[in-house]
């Protein structure tokens, strides 16, 4: 399947979620009101439902604030839960970690739906109560960001993985604009895909698996950082050409699914190593698959190596670091309005948890060298995700592209 036909398909499920609901810097200080019926807890998985069409939470401040004084710090989550182990639960920690750290007031609010209008409903919400700063984990905040930008200019959002445009294609491109109250984070996930796919050949795995989650850039990015990753690792060790088969699948969801367990099993039944799992909660549907049948999977976004034992390493987004910097500079007045920033090895935005990872062979001293050679420019990644992962130009890594 070519990769705009996939792009056109998870832009597909965007707009059917918006039907259902039907990718340079003073707050409110209103509680949310008696009609929207928020309630807290002491801990996300407590949450309570909202009418407001938002499931919220917050940890205890360490401040004399309280819930009356509203919630200055506030994350929506995306398609997942805050605990998901993966891109929301990583910005919810940079987020707690600041508000801890300096004692302010934090919440989180979980739309009761997927689509536009359910997350413009759960940042209406946390303007209500009081933030200042919103953090939006995710691409499926474009077009909701691009119009609360507008309607709430007195509040500031941090829009990860993605930059605001209004969502209509119909012209071949979207109207894009970051506002003065909002700063775009984006991360170079062709590196840190590149990082697991290079440690894991030169770890010793010769047939190895990629299964992301929905098609969108980020995950397209992690995937061919991949295979070339393993190229490099292979071209460095003097493997012959075809000695690397790799299975590619994009599985068209980031939510756990009996058939991505069969698949998963399937590949590991057929000599597969190693499946790099790259779609959020996908990942409870390989582990399981890796446990039963002893064989290895690599993690996406945040470490996930408390998750299974089967979670040799991590391809991280430092989203804990990216959050927690984008506070340090509101809190400083240097607040990044207007802009895109962009999360790389040059700045420490992206890599691999080597502290956790299970490696036999690849060393601390290796990662530090090729990690070098990212900052330095020496290796550069093909980030063009025009182009499908069996078009690469790689010799030893041979991709199955199975869409």
């Amino acid at each position: 399947m070519k990769i705009s036909k996939i792009l056109a398909l998870a832009l597909a499920a965007v707009m059917v979620f918006a039907l259902a609901a039907c990718d340079s810097k003073e707050p409110t200080t209103s509680s949310p009101s008696a009609s929207s019926s928020a309630s807290t807890s002491a801990s996300p998985s407590e949450s309570a439902s909202a009418s407001a069409s938002a499931t919220t939470s917050e940890t205890p401040p360490s401040t004399s604030q309280t819930a009356q004084d509203g919630f200055e710090l506030a994350l929506i989550t995306d398609l997942g839960t805050i605990d998901d182990r993966s891109f929301n639960q990583g910005a919810w920690e940079g987020l707690v970690q600041y508000a801890l750290e300096f004692g302010i007031t934090h919440k989180y609010y979980q739309p009761a739906a997927q689509g536009d209008d359910a997350y413009l409903n759960a940042i209406d919400l946390a303007v209500q109560g009081g933030a200042k700063v919103i953090v939006t984990p995710g691409f499926l905040f474009e077009t909701p960001v691009y119009e609360a930008q507008d309607i709430y200019p007195d509040t500031k959002f941090i829009l990860l993985d993605g930059s605001p445009n209004d969502g209509d294609w119909s012209g071949g491109a979207p109207n894009a604009k970051v506002g003065n109250n909002t700063v775009a984070v984006f991360y170079a996930e062709e590196q840190s895909g590149f990082l697991a796919g290079y440690a894991a050949v030169m770890d010793g795995y010769r047939s190895l698996g990629f299964m992301g989650g929905m098609a969108v850039p980020a995950v397209i990015r992690f995937g061919h950082g991949f295979v070339q990753g393993a190229e490099l690792a292979a071209k460095e060790l003097g493997l012959a050409d075809g000695s690397i088969p790799l299975n590619y699948f994009y599985t068209d969801t980031f939510a756990p699914a009996p058939e991505i367990q069969t698949r998963a099993a399937a590949w590991y039944n057929d000599g597969v190593e190693v499946i790099f799992s790259c779609g959020g909660g996908i990942c409870f549907s390989i582990f399981p698959a890796a446990e039963n049948s002893g064989n290895k999977v690599i993690g996406v976004d945040g470490d996930q190596s408390s998750e299974s034992d089967t979670v040799i390493t991590s391809a991280m987004k430092l989203l804990t670091k990216s959050v927690y910097d984008c506070l340090t500079d509101f809190y400083a007045g240097k607040f990044h309005g207007g802009e895109e920033l962009r999360f790389s090895a040059d700045n420490l935005g992206v890599g691999l948890p080597m502290d956790t990872s299970k490696f036999e062979k690849f060393s601390k001293a290796d990662y530090d060298a090729v990690y070098a050679k990212l900052v330095s420019g020496a290796v550069k990644v093909n980030d063009d995700i025009s182009i499908e992962p069996d078009q690469l130009g790689t010799k030893a890594v041979v991709v199955n592209y199975l869409n």
